[in-house]
């Protein structure tokens, strides 16, 4: 047991070498963004209409951490995961994905900030390579893709408030029986939270139940699970944010000990300039005080990559301006 202890602090004794090497790459990247010598206005470069439908970088920033807003964008999340649990014995399994998520705001109807929107975001993970339990302290490392979430949220205009009720999808795209559940599904979603100029928070959960199946579903149970997303960012000067935004998992067909994911965490993020485009940087970590007993996650880094996008329908569907 005391070796066994020991091997699992070395493991973690790496970690900070590992998000040394993610805050470095991280801070030439953003210093690029501001870099006088490249091709942007100079107007651009400092964030005073760096994309004039959204106001300053600052502005774009703080609207995209409000998941009612109406700015388009490809967030894109690469997530380095930490594992561990009763089947495992020595160090903490390492895995790696990317997370693809379009932010599709539709108008519906209504003129700027009183207007009704259908908020979706479609959510596919990219598996590199994922611990998979065989055996006592045995695992294979797999590659796929996951299932897809697609919600579809109506969002109305409610102030300061945020707010938008409606279904989610349930879609198995998965190419391995280990990252999905061979199902269709549907379930409720909402989103709930307050915005001021200076924070916003609030949180969006999501749960899905089976509606049909592919495959052999001999030894996968009907779908009944979900996850409740929490967030909260404060806005700083010169376009930086700090926050927190982690997602509780749950799965109501799971065996006890093993239903909860419950972690915690700390994100900062900066908006910058690309190629005269917004694009905003996070860095976030997060450690899981509750999590699955015989394998799970324990903790994450994550870094966010999000390029704002030219809205594709820029007009109510339903009147309006």
């Amino acid at each position: 047991m005391i070796m066994t202890r020991k091997r699992k602090q070395r493991a973690l004794g790496r970690t900070p070498q590992v998000i040394l090497a993610v805050c470095v790459a991280l801070v030439a990247t953003t210093a690029r963004g501001h870099d006088p010598t490249t091709t942007q206005e100079p107007q651009a470069a400092s964030g005073a209409h760096a994309f004039p439908e959204h106001g300053s970088l600052a502005d774009v920033g703080a609207k995209l951490s409000d998941p009612s807003s109406n700015v388009w964008a490809l967030f894109t999340e690469f997530d380095l995961t930490f594992y561990d649990g009763d089947v495992n014995a020595g160090d903490p399994e390492i895995g790696g994905n990317m997370t693809f998520q379009p932010i599709l705001p539709v108008p519906l109807y209504g003129e700027a900030e009183r207007q009704w929107k259908l908020l979706t975001r479609p959510t596919l993970p990219f598996i590199f390579s994922n611990p998979v339990p065989t055996n006592f302290d045995t695992f294979d490392h797999e590659g796929g893709l996951g299932d897809m979430f697609i919600p579809t949220l109506l969002s109305p205009p409610v102030g300061n408030w945020i707010a938008g009720l409606g279904p989610t999808w349930l879609f198995p795209t998965a190419t391995k029986d280990a990252f999905g559940r061979e199902q269709f599904g549907v379930g409720p979603a909402a989103i709930l939270g307050y915005k001021t100029k200076k924070l916003v928070i609030g949180v969006f959960p999501q749960h899905f139940f089976k509606i049909g199946s592919v495959g052999d579903q001999a030894d996968k149970p009907d779908a009944s699970f979900g996850e409740i997303l929490y967030f909260g960012y404060l806005n700083l000067p010169d376009a930086w944010q700090v926050g927190f935004s982690p997602t509780i998992t749950y799965d109501t067909k799971a065996s006890s000990g093993n239903k909860w994911n419950v972690p915690v965490g700390l994100t900062v993020a900066k908006t910058t300039s690309i190629a005269k485009k917004p694009v905003k940087f996070q860095l976030g970590f997060e450690y899981s005080v509750v999590s699955q007993d015989d394998f799970g996650k324990r903790f994450l880094i994550k870094l966010n990559v999000i390029p704002v996008i030219s809205a594709l329908i820029n007009k109510p569907l339903f009147g309006g301006e």
